[in-house]
């Protein structure tokens, strides 16, 4: 249940650096610790921010304080405006809206707020079908928790409510009000593994102990081109995690799919999804190191006619940059490896600190190098529900190359 007492958000007088005012008017979100010359009193998380301009001390921005991050105040609205129950409600139904193209597809598994990009900074919220998964990434949220639910329910019609928050979060519990990691906010849960849709294809998600919200969906629209690419085809899933692309691969028409993982109990997953659809289908799991394994099905001269690379973030912070790429162009030469003439590779990046131009220019010099012919055949990006707010909201990219001989 939701806490009774909660704290009531006091207001903060804010001025910023010249140049952090330059990109609160492009519409950043984010104000950083060190952009901060002027504030008027200490604040809690969740106070708002009322920044003002340096010239004519007229209202800049508002936002949420969070004085745990360096990331000091999440922007929320250029305007002057009151943060109450109907500016959230406005803001989910314009999450919702964005979303509907996706209800006519036969799925029910979709992020209905991705943070910042829906104009809610560090809130995330994915639905499985009746449940939603609130993922917490600031204690900002915590105050207006209950008025943000009760507008997510009306809109989602879910009937379950869970609440999972980071790992920053969790270490500090006495600035929870209460909340604590898994909670039930709204419903029952007499099973936390929750089977969804994705384009008629099934899948399950454990929303309470699963990675992240429980599944990965913003995959999505390359799930569904793996499964219109794979008819007839052997294909290899690498960092298959919970067998998303294995399965719609089984799906399109494949004739053997193999899942690569490090993680064993991810590969358990994988093989509960697959069994949900096809319960004796032709599936190989392989628990080991994608390079390593890699390498051994090389000199076991194993081709595959469809191979999906989907590596965990590389890059979490810019000194990691330079490595991230020299990672992707290494995968890409051992991928091809494997790849059967006129195969099929799909490549992809999750890592928001790469841009879209580094990768795509890697992976591309990367095949130069090799003594092969290839094509380009497609580059994908975010689905529909993971929209693009600002710069550093665009993480995923992916590019698909057909493999001559």
């Amino acid at each position: 249940m939701i806490p009774e007492t909660l704290p009531t958000p006091a207001r903060l007088a804010i001025k910023v650096k010249p140049s952090v005012e330059k990109i609160i008017r492009q519409g950043h979100p984010w104000v950083f610790e060190q952009g901060i010359i002027k504030q008027n009193k200490e604040g809690k998380a969740g106070d708002l921010a009322i920044i003002f301009d340096s010239k004519k001390n007229q209202l800049l921005a508002v936002g949420l304080y969070d004085p745990q991050s360096v990331i000091r105040i999440k922007i929320l609205s250029l305007q002057k405006e009151e943060i109450d129950e109907d500016w959230f409600a406005t803001k989910i139904q314009q999450a919702y809206r964005k979303r509907l193209p996706l209800f006519s597809t036969d799925t029910n598994g979709y992020r209905l707020i991705h943070g910042e990009n829906d104009g809610l900074p560090g809130f995330i919220a994915d639905v499985y079908h009746q449940v939603m998964v609130v993922k917490l990434y600031s204690a900002i949220w915590l105050p207006y928790l209950p008025t943000i639910i009760k507008s997510l329910v009306a809109v989602s019609k879910c009937s379950t409510v869970v609440l999972r928050l980071n790992r920053l979060l969790q270490k500090n519990p006495q600035a929870l009000y209460g909340y604590q990691e898994d909670q039930l906010l709204v419903g029952a849960l007499p099973n936390e593994n929750i089977h969804f849709k994705e384009h008629g294809v099934q899948f399950c998600a454990n929303v309470r102990k699963g990675h992240k919200t429980g599944f990965f969906l913003d995959h999505r629209y390359n799930r569904k081109r793996v499964g219109e690419l794979a008819k007839g085809k052997r294909v290899l899933d690498i960092f298959a995690y919970a067998g998303g692309f294995s399965v719609h691969a089984m799906a399109g028409g494949a004739t053997a799919v193999t899942s690569l993982d490090i993680s064993a109990p991810a590969l358990a997953l994988a093989q509960q999804n697959m069994a949900l659809n096809f319960p004796d289908a032709p599936h190989e799991i392989i628990v080991a190191d994608a390079f390593q394994a890699m390498e051994e099905l090389s000199e076991e001269r194993k081709r595959f006619d469809l191979i999906i690379v989907d590596p965990p973030s590389f890059a979490k912070k810019e000194s990691e940059v330079e490595r991230a790429l020299f990672q992707y162009a290494r995968l890409a030469k051992a991928a091809i490896q494997l790849v059967a003439k006129n195969g099929i590779l799909l490549l992809a990046s999750c890592s928001s600190r790469v841009t879209k131009e580094q990768f795509y220019a890697t992976v591309l010099q990367a095949v130069k190098e090799m003594p092969i012919k290839w094509e380009e055949i497609e580059r994908s990006e975010h689905d529909i529900d993971h929209p693009i707010g600002f710069k550093e909201g665009a993480y995923l990219k992916s590019i698909y190359l057909k493999i001559g001989r």
